[in-house]
């Protein structure tokens, strides 16, 4: 039976945030984000183990408060676009996969992650001839700019979805798509599209937001402070 791996890039700097150190070490709660990302993972009995790729200079990691899981590996083999840092984690994880073992790329930066939607794409892609990525279908209308930063069109939003991670594919198609990706692709899921395949799509829920700017963090604050007061009062 397939077995299923995660695998967060890590090396990157976060430079939209405006912050002295990586986004993925800004502290949330008590501690780093990257720990609330990967900590629903370490926790969850159908995860077997968890890959998180920095860059070779990180000099953040060991200074963290992080507890180590027993299913925690790390490798310092970052590279310069996610697509490389992917692909680099990937190879070094080789060993401790098969070939037809499903692979779960979430972003360090995106700590709102929930059991029960973790639940929901394993559960709805365990067996899918490709694989897929949460994603939530837009609802706001969109506006493409000009040069100037004004309105050129409003562009039709029926059908467009906004991509999430985690991602999941089976490590032997992930590692070819990235490997045969030409221009960087932004997400692995357009890795995969580009070998003629359709991810499936499954429907995310707002609260899994990717940390981009400072206004994130504050939301991302607000949304797990609740979690934890709600788990009091259930307690």
């Amino acid at each position: 039976m397939a077995k299923f791996h995660v695998l967060i890039p890590a090396a990157g700097c976060g430079s939209r945030m405006g912050s002295d150190i990586p986004k993925q070490y800004l502290p949330l709660l008590g501690l780093p984000l990257i720990a609330h990302s990967f900590g629903i993972f370490a926790g969850h009995p159908r995860i077997s183990t968890v890959h998180i790729v920095l860059s070779a200079d990180d000099a953040y990691w060991e200074k963290q408060a992080i507890r180590i899981d027993e299913k925690l590996v790390i490798h310092r083999c970052g590279g310069e676009t996610r697509a490389s840092t992917v692909l680099n984690g990937l190879s070094a994880m080789q060993a401790a996969v098969d070939e037809d073992d499903w692979v779960l790329v979430h972003d360090a930066a995106r700590p709102g992650l929930t059991r029960a939607l973790l639940d929901t794409l394993l559960d709805t892609l365990e067996d899918d001839a490709v694989g897929g990525l949460l994603a939530i279908p837009l609802a706001d209308t969109l506006k493409r700019a000009d040069a100037a930063q004004r309105v050129f069109r409003t562009e039709p939003r029926e059908g467009l979805w906004q991509a999430q991670t985690p991602q999941m594919f089976r490590y032997a198609l992930l590692k070819r798509a990235l490997q045969n990706s030409g221009a960087a692709p932004t997400d692995e899921a357009q890795a995969v599209e580009a070998l003629g395949l359709n991810p499936r799509l499954v429907a995310g829920e707002l609260r899994n937001l990717k940390i981009t700017f400072p206004q994130d963090l504050a939301l991302a604050e607000a949304i797990l402070s609740a979690d934890q007061h709600s788990k009091r009062e259930q307690s």
